[in-house]
């Protein structure tokens, strides 16, 4: 077993700032996801639609558009 050393004051936040960056890109990444697919074909052709019917057609291509940023 081997023993973890304490972290330095500097090393803990510069951490932190890295892991807050990371999850601030990927929420950017997601934000652009969102307008990917809005843009798409499908999600025109849903919003012509009535709203129960097009509850699946959207979240399919919200889905389609996550996917392909990943």
């Amino acid at each position: 077993m081997a023993l973890r050393r304490q972290k330095s004051r500097k090393q803990q936040i510069s951490e932190l700032a890295v892991d807050y960056l990371k999850l601030k890109a990927a929420g950017k990444a997601v934000k652009g996801a969102k307008k990917a697919a809005k843009g798409t074909a499908v999600y025109k052709a849903a919003k012509k639609t009535p709203v129960v019917k097009r509850i699946p057609v959207v979240l399919g291509a919200a889905t389609a558009a996550l996917v392909a940023t990943l």
